[in-house]
């Protein structure tokens, strides 16, 4: 049996002692994922630059396991305004994945209105499979 293994990269790492991704075998699960600036650590407060930084933070966290994006098979988005939150989603989506063929499954689910964040996320991929 395959041994779970955490996961961690820098420009991110949680307050509670949890690990950035846990890998078991050729499956990968992220821990919930910020909007930080990973050069910075700093949260800027538009949108866009955090679903920018959630893109960035997405690929750093694969690539920590041994994978790329290619590996993802779903991604789950929270966002303040999902109608809105869906449409700034989409730019960076489609750059990160450009083949229509070939994208992960996507759910997108609202944040609190008091949340000091637009966006967070988390993911599932499938490494090496």
């Amino acid at each position: 049996m395959a041994k779970r293994k955490s996961i961690n990269y820098a420009g991110f790492k949680h307050e509670n002692p949890i690990p950035n991704a846990s890998r078991i075998g050729n499956i990968l699960m992220s821990s919930i994922i910020g909007p930080r600036d990973p050069a910075t650590g700093a949260v800027p407060p538009e949108a866009e630059a955090q679903i920018a930084n959630i893109f960035k933070q997405i690929r750093l966290c694969v690539e920590a396991a041994g994978g790329t994006v290619d590996d993802i098979i779903k991604v789950n988005f929270w966002v303040k305004d999902p109608a809105v939150g869906r449409k700034m989603l989409n730019g960076e989506w489609s750059k990160m994945f450009p083949d229509a063929e070939s994208r992960p499954a996507r759910h997108t689910l609202a944040l609190p209105a008091n949340n000091p964040n637009h966006v967070t996320c988390d993911f599932t991929a499938v490494i090496g499979g």
